[in-house]
């Protein structure tokens, strides 16, 4: 698989594990002592990092940091609002079109190079 698709595809899982370890707590623990949550939460988190590590190592082959970081910022968004939607039972805003328009235009800005040189 080529690096980018490897990158993408275990940062996009890492990004479940962290959208769970983040915010699953305050639907699932809201009773428990905060502790208890940040417990589970690191638990969580411990998986994250086993995905989130080598993605970025193997990203970071073909990719700068910033690019790694932005594309860390558009799978954030693309696992989040599903699970704000589904998970949460949050209602879709359309304030999340808007941060994506954003986040769409820091992806041109710093893959741009990378477009231009092909």
């Amino acid at each position: 698989m080529h690096p980018i698709g490897l990158s993408i595809l275990l940062l996009t899982l890492s990004n479940v594990f962290m959208t769970f370890a983040w915010y699953a707590h305050l639907k699932e623990l809201n009773q428990k002592p905060w502790i208890v949550a940040a417990l589970i939460s690191w638990g969580i988190a411990f998986f994250e990092y086993m995905l989130q590590v080598p993605g970025n190592r193997i990203g970071f082959t073909v990719l700068s940091v910033a690019q790694l970081k932005i594309l860390q910022e558009v799978i954030t968004l693309s696992v989040f609002v599903p699970f704000a939607y589904f998970y949460m039972k949050e209602p879709l805003k359309l304030d999340y079109l808007w941060a994506a328009l954003c986040i769409l235009g820091a992806v041109y800005f710093v893959f741009r190079s990378k477009v231009g040189a092909a």
